[in-house]
């Protein structure tokens, strides 16, 4: 079972889930924000919620970019989930940037101990690989390589979500369903 983020740092540790959206049919068939998921990401979306909850991994809030893709992601991650948190959907997510998630995180994180965020590449690559100034060499190596669709990188932060710097985090896990 994973050691709770307040159980150290004098109980301000934080946890930072990010979930990459399901796979999604391919661009062009329909506008980007109203691409569904494809059947593979039908099938791996669960997948991400059964591991999430396998990990012993809880959420006090959950974030999400309204995008149609994200929004089945989630939606498909929840019945999996023995605690589903609060969920809301900010328009500021949508293939937002590293600096957009931060601002996000910070106005909506308060003093939660938990909080996933399902987005877009590449922004949420860029904020994982940002955030992670340490953690096993392996996971880095391979968040280096890439973040697959349902992919989840679970990063520990020492301070609030007001505090989200380069380097901050340390990687604590990376999962990817298998292809």
């Amino acid at each position: 079972m994973p050691v709770e983020p307040s159980a150290r740092a004098g109980g301000k540790g934080r946890r930072l889930l990010l979930v990459r959206h399901a796979k999604a049919v391919p661009k062009g068939r329909v506008e980007d924000f109203d691409r569904p998921l494809s059947d593979r990401g039908r099938r791996n979306a669960p997948e991400t919620g059964r591991w999430l909850a396998g990990a012993g991994y809880t959420v006090d809030l959950a974030l999400c970019s309204p995008s149609r893709r994200t929004r089945q992601t989630w939606e498909l991650i929840v019945p999996e989930l023995a605690s589903p948190p609060p969920t809301v959907h900010d328009d500021r997510l949508y293939n937002a940037t590293p600096s957009g998630l931060v601002e996000v995180l910070s106005a909506r994180g308060g003093d939660r101990g938990s909080v996933l965020l399902v987005g877009h590449n590449p922004g949420i690559h860029e904020l994982a690989s940002a955030l992670c100034g340490s953690g096993p060499p392996e996971l880095l190596e391979r968040l280096r390589e890439g973040f697959p669709t349902s992919g989840v990188v679970v990063v520990d932060l020492a301070d609030g979500w007001d505090g989200l710097t380069p380097g901050c985090g340390s990687l604590k896990d990376l999962w990817s369903p298998s292809r």
